[in-house]
């Protein structure tokens, strides 16, 4: 018995018709001697109202006096998790309507297990003998995505964008040959075709790749989901809900690398227009104030990526560069500004407009000259960069925001990505 895992975003299942489809397209793949499980997000813009009730009731935006995060978070993830549960029995029933048995799983009828960092746990463990058992019987089990239960039975979330992660938790934990993720795109494309109209299709890639495209910005599938993919050897396919099943739907593999037979230089160029830009200048040049600053802003959750450092014009002193999310940034110099006499900072400087562009590839391995096409095609705009960070297979830049798609368009091309 072979077993499948289907995953449907918001879009794809925003009302009862989208449900209704979805639920033609499961028939289509349902199969003798295969178990098939299906793994739901909420309907489109649900969450988003159940967070503005629960900030309502928190006293965000209003005049009382607003709740601790630790009074606020559990609860917070029993109301944005309930729109899961609303979409797993309208699919049942819309399965059940044209004749295919399926059943619903809530997150603590598995049990879904995770940690206790609510609105953003890491899943533990997923029983699979009930469900398992189900769908070896033919039964179809539609299960929430976004969300779990911990060891003492309360709700958590995984965070936006959550149920790629879940859908790809169930399929190594049923040990299923593939995770379809079936979203509003029909794969994943060598860029964004909204910027660069001949962005081509990718037939496979790999799972080193979709991780830094998806970290570099690339919105197709949650980093997490490809990070759990990769630890755990899942295939994983990325393909359109909103063509009709019978319809050619190739969509793209994600895979190990071994599969790919012809490895291009650069697969793929990403951008991230969620960028700030925090300038640490005359910062005391000694061991452990570069510890103390990256300690401090891992103390406060913030996520940093690029990090320049360089020597300052007086003796003694540095200068240290380093990007963040741009919603963080406020926070970012708060932090350095409790620190600021321990690290003898003499001006900290924050910009905002920025965006960061990254070419990727795992051909990059053994190719020179990937970064010289790079800095050479920008500078052939008139392009400045402001940071460089590199990895074994990604080259990212950081640039002026308002250059962000001259730079996507003149990188596609210059790498050959442009469709024939």
């Amino acid at each position: 018995m072979s077993r499948l895992v289907m995953k449907f975003g918001g879009t794809s299942v925003g009302d009862v018709d989208r449900i209704a489809r979805v639920a033609r397209i499961v028939a289509a793949e349902r199969k003798p001697g295969q178990g098939l499980a299906v793994v739901v997000s909420a309907m489109s813009g649900e969450t988003d109202r159940l967070v503005g009730l629960a900030r309502g009731a928190a006293g965000e935006g209003g005049n009382g006096a607003r709740m601790s995060a630790a009074d606020f978070n559990d609860e917070y993830d029993v109301i944005v998790s309930a729109g899961e549960q609303v979409t797993t029995g309208l699919l049942a029933i819309a399965l059940r309507r044209i004749g295919i048995p399926a059943r619903s799983w809530q997150n603590w009828q598995i049990p879904f297990r995770t940690d206790a960092a609510h609105s953003k746990a890491r899943v533990s463990d997923i029983p699979d003998e009930d469900i398992g058992r189900s769908i070896d019987a033919g039964v179809v089990a539609v299960v929430p995505g976004f969300q779990g239960i911990t060891d003492d039975n309360r709700i958590t979330t995984l965070g936006r964008g959550g149920s790629d992660t879940s859908a790809v938790a169930l399929a190594a934990a049923l040990r299923a040959e593939r995770c379809d993720i079936y979203t509003d795109v029909d794969g994943v494309y060598t860029t964004d075709p909204r910027i660069v109209a001949k962005a081509q299709r990718l037939e496979k890639i790999s799972y080193e790749e979709m991780l830094e495209l998806a970290s570099a910005g690339a919105k197709v599938l949650q980093t997490r989901s490809v990070e759990l993919a990769f630890a755990k050897r899942v295939p994983v396919r990325v393909l359109s809900s909103f063509l009709e099943p019978g319809t050619p739907n190739p969509g793209t593999l994600v895979c190990p690398e071994d599969e790919i037979v012809e490895k291009q230089v650069v697969s793929g160029v990403a951008y991230s227009r969620d960028e700030a830009k925090v300038t640490l200048l005359g910062v005391e040049d000694h061991p452990g104030v570069a510890a103390e600053i990256f300690s401090k802003l891992a103390d406060a959750n913030i996520n940093v990526d690029m990090i320049v450092q360089s020597e300052a014009r007086q003796p003694e002193r540095q200068n240290i560069l380093f990007t963040c999310p741009d919603r963080d940034a406020s926070r970012a110099a708060e932090a350095i500004e409790e620190i600021r006499s321990k690290i003898g900072v003499e001006e900290v400087h924050i910009r905002r407009d920025v965006a960061k562009v990254s070419v990727i590839g795992i051909g990059m391995r053994s190719q020179v000259g990937v970064a010289r096409t790079m800095f050479s095609a920008l500078a052939q705009k008139g392009i400045n960069i402001e940071a460089i960070a590199t990895s074994e297979i990604k080259i990212s830049v950081l640039i002026d925001a308002v250059y962000t798609e001259l730079a996507v368009r003149a990188l596609h091309t210059a790498y050959g990505l442009d469709a024939v």
